[in-house]
């Protein structure tokens, strides 16, 4: 499969990623804007942007004529934002390419964003926010962000605080839609059993009115840390939920393909080190993973899980021990080639259908302005080596990248003593 990129007089990028014999067509627009490129006054404005694009266009004037569009030909559709981009899919059949095309740019450049449905979405967000402070699991992953970055872009919720929420009106909305919606930082993909050389026509034909215009840059993220760090937000929970993790690496840094692999042997599947630790030999907790999360300018790795309470000093312990163990030992071969293969066939497997393909190569192209093929990105794992791994935990296991994020029972008092355990 060989993708096909086209770079149009204006800027946009249309990414074409011919699939042989797939039933399905995604199509797929990214802008390469997020709550990372909002002022405090505005956070979650780019999230809000998000949802109002399903309110209506002169074409489609209500939110029925937008979703029945695809509804009725058995199509799925959605959208997301997040820290650097802003996400609009939709996966037909592909015999309604041009159906999905239609309404796809349809929704992106005409939008009406009147201030009726404007003030009508407010309660909306507002209750999507409330939602996520009621889901600890959720929630207390972003409050590990917000103890790594704080009071800056990358430290804020995408969605927003409901004082940001009420104050939107549609001229808010308009200035920042005009400010960050532009051509050159746009990719328009479409993956499946297509012709590369149609769908290039298709897709300029679809968005000839792109807006070009320069956008504004983001605020470039600080990164300051002494000593390890802790932040307990009470709440009166059955569990004790966690994250615990280090400062690491952003996505251009050659080390990522290395976290990656350990991310995988810590906490990455069931047979991990912390699952069988923490789950299967302490019975500590129902749910136990490690990852990585790279961006353009930040990195870390955290290892997340909900506990019986009062056992947020064992838990910790034993995820430590482990850091720790990373930091004084090499991996055996083995496990280092069980992490590969892992990651080689759950690459495989979540590269299955249209829609991800499209994110693979899209997410890429917005975000690192190229795109490295599934091979290519495993030719780089099978590079790394066992030395690898242990100098990299050498350089992020120590105390003053460790971070602690924890929701449950937990007074702030308490706080002091849980600073304590944080030792590596």
């Amino acid at each position: 499969m060989a993708i096909k990129k086209k770079v149009l007089k204006n800027g946009l990028r249309i990414v074409a990623v011919p699939i042989k014999n797939a039933k399905s067509v995604t199509v797929l627009i990214l802008v390469g804007t997020g709550s990372k490129y909002e002022t405090k006054d505005i956070n979650g404005l780019s999230h809000f942007l998000e949802h109002m694009f399903f309110k209506g266009t002169k074409k489609r004037p209500t939110t029925l004529k937008i979703s029945e569009t695809l509804d009725m030909i058995g199509g799925a559709y959605n959208a997301f934002t997040s820290k650097e981009v802003t996400g609009f899919w939709a996966k037909v059949d592909k015999k309604n390419t041009d159906v999905a095309l239609d309404w796809i740019s349809d929704m992106f450049l005409n939008s009406k964003f009147e201030e009726a449905e404007i003030e009508r979405e407010k309660g909306v967000v507002i209750e999507e926010a409330n939602m996520y402070l009621d889901m600890p699991q959720s929630y207390v992953s972003e409050l590990f962000e917000e103890l790594l970055y704080g009071n800056q872009p990358a430290g804020w919720r995408i969605v927003g605080e409901k004082e940001n929420i009420l104050a939107y009106n549609r001229e808010k909305l308009i200035k920042y839609y005009k400010d960050h919606y532009a051509s050159h930082n746009t990719v328009v993909c479409v993956a499946g059993d297509i012709s590369a050389k149609q769908i290039e026509q298709k897709v300029q034909k679809y968005f000839s009115g792109i807006e070009k215009s320069e956008v504004p840059k983001k605020e470039a993220t600080k990164e300051e840390q002494l000593k390890p760090a802790v932040l307990v937000h009470y709440k009166k929970t059955d569990q004790t939920h966690f994250c615990l993790g280090v400062r690491a690496y952003d996505m251009f840094d050659k080390r990522k393909y290395a976290l990656s692999l350990l991310a995988i042997m810590l906490g990455g599947n069931m047979s991990s080190r912390l699952f069988i630790s923490v789950r299967e030999r302490h019975g500590l907790g129902y749910y136990v993973h490690t990852s990585v999360d790279s961006t353009t300018d930040t990195g870390f790795l955290v290892t997340q899980t909900g506990i019986k309470n009062g056992n947020l000093e064992k838990a910790v312990g034993l995820i430590l021990k482990e850091y720790q163990d990373f930091k004084e030992n090499k991996v055996s071969l083995r496990e280092l080639k069980k992490a590969k293969d892992y990651l080689r066939g759950s690459m495989s497997l979540s590269l299955d259908t249209t829609d991800a393909q499209a994110s693979f190569y899209a997410t890429q192209e917005v975000m690192e302005g190229k795109t490295v093929s599934p091979e290519e990105k495993l030719k780089m794992i099978d590079k790394v080596t066992v030395g690898d791994i242990k100098k990299l935990a050498e350089e992020i296991f120590v105390p003053e990248k460790l971070n602690l994020s924890v929701i449950g029972p937990i007074e702030e008092s308490e706080k002091g003593r849980i600073e304590a355990i944080l030792k590596i």
